[in-house]
This record gives C-alpha cells, structure tokens and sequence, in this order.
C-alpha cells in the first residue's frame, strides 16, 4: 500500500512505529534528482509497516490529501490500551472524530475499536444494536458503557 505525505513520510512512518505494535521503519529512498516536490536528496520514499500492515510512504507533494475513504483499524484489549492508542494519535497534533475514529496530523485516519465493541457487533440481535447505539453517542470509545449495554444495562 502507498500512502502520500507531503514531505513528511519518514516522521509518519517513525510515529507509527513508535505507536504501534509489529511495526517499524524499513528503508529510506532519496531522491536521486530534482522532482516537482523535492530536491535531489530529500527523502523520496520511505518503507514501513504499520500493524503488520506493510506501507510505502510517498513524499509526493501537497497535491493529495488523505482521506476516511482509507483508515487503519487498531483492536484493542481494554479501555487502558485504547486510551494509549487513541492519546498517542490525538496528542500528537491529531483530531477526534466519531464513533472511535481519530485523525493522526498527516491527516490519515484511524479507527481505535475494542474488541468488545466487535465481538457485541458481530453477536448480533439486540446486544449488538444496544452496543451500536451506545458508540453512536462516542468519540473515543469508552469500554465499560459497551460492555453495560452489551449487559443490557444502561450505566456501567
């Protein structure tokens, strides 16, 4: 997968590796010529993998943006791993949005999703539409209102 920065896909990708578990940078490409966004030298593409997720980040120039049509997904074990995840993204000049998801500063979004959140969706009936209702009301998910409205119950 390619991902665009403008020029700073190596300060992406060490976030991301600094983040997240099974991942890390790998080689970093200069350019060998002056190109439209850089000079001979910059840093042109950058190796990594993120989640286990292995990336190509392209220092391609402002022209393209990010977009939540593209968002990694991050499963997370407790309310305490979710915290970590979601504070790293959003304390790193990122922004919260809905429903769990959060944009990091380069624009590239992020899903932060207990698996208790999965595992009430994918139970389906009413403790998967209790769940959902209870996300739609969050930014970042909070576990134990899930898990009370996996319950049934409507406070933690």
């Amino acid at each position: 997968m390619c991902l665009w920065y403008n020029k700073d896909a190596e300060e992406a990708a060490r976030f991301y590796a600094n983040t997240f578990p099974d991942s890390n940078v790998g080689a970093i490409i200069r350019a060998p010529g002056n190109y439209p966004s850089g000079e001979e030298g910059d840093v042109l593409v950058v190796e990594f993998t993120v989640a286990g997720v292995s990336c190509i980040g392209l220092n391609g120039g402002p022209i393209f943006k990010h977009s939540e049509a593209f968002s990694f997904q991050i499963s997370t074990a407790d309310q305490k791993e979710t915290d970590r995840y979601w504070n790293a993204i959003i304390g790193n000049g990122g922004q919260e949005s809905e429903c769990g998801w959060c944009k990091d500063k380069w624009g590239l979004s992020w899903q932060i999703t207990p698996r208790t959140l999965t595992d009430a969706l994918a139970a389906g009936g009413a403790e998967a539409k209790r769940a959902f209702d209870a996300m739609m009301t969050m930014r970042k998910i909070d576990v134990a209102v899930i898990d009370a409205a996996r319950r049934g119950n409507t406070a933690p």
